[in-house]
């Protein structure tokens, strides 16, 4: 009677191996750069806080603009944005919640949010280390996210 072998062959041993592989890589695919999701975050905050603002610019008939805040001109270490033209009972947040964050407007210096329901068509250009995305409008329909290349 022949003493049983215990062990694996070679063929279990490399398919093993092989799925360790495949799963690690499906892994690493699946890991995302937190700067990328924490740009799309302030993104996606920044394209609701324009709608909001243009909502009411064009409810309340007033000239309401966003522009990006340098440091140069406040004297603060980072870049923040403000808006221009809402009322004082319209309380907007004014700063990043991701340290980092460099918005540019591309082509002028403001946004024109309203108070005419067709604006220009305008495009944001944020960053934030080697990431880039733009937040675009055609001037009728609302701010949407695009990636940019970097």
């Amino acid at each position: 009677m022949p003493a049983r072998q215990w062990g694996f062959t070679m063929i279990e041993l490399l398919i093993v191996v092989a799925l360790i592989a495949m799963a690690s890589g499906l892994v690493t695919f699946a890991l995302r750069d937190p700067a990328a999701t924490r740009l799309e975050q302030e993104a996606s905050r920044l394209t609701a806080l324009l709608e909001s603002a243009r909502a009411e610019a064009r409810a309340s008939g007033l000239r309401v603009i966003w522009e990006p805040v340098s440091a140069e001109n406040t004297g603060n270490t980072e870049r923040d944005f403000r808006f221009v033209g809402l009322p004082a009972s319209t309380q907007m947040p004014t700063r990043w919640i991701a340290p980092g964050v460099v918005a540019d407007v591309v082509g002028s210096r403001i946004v024109l949010l309203g108070p005419e329901p067709i604006i220009g068509a305008q495009r944001i250009l944020l960053r934030l280390d080697n990431q880039r995305l733009s937040l675009v409008t055609d001037g009728m329909g609302p701010f949407n996210v695009a990636n940019d290349a970097p």
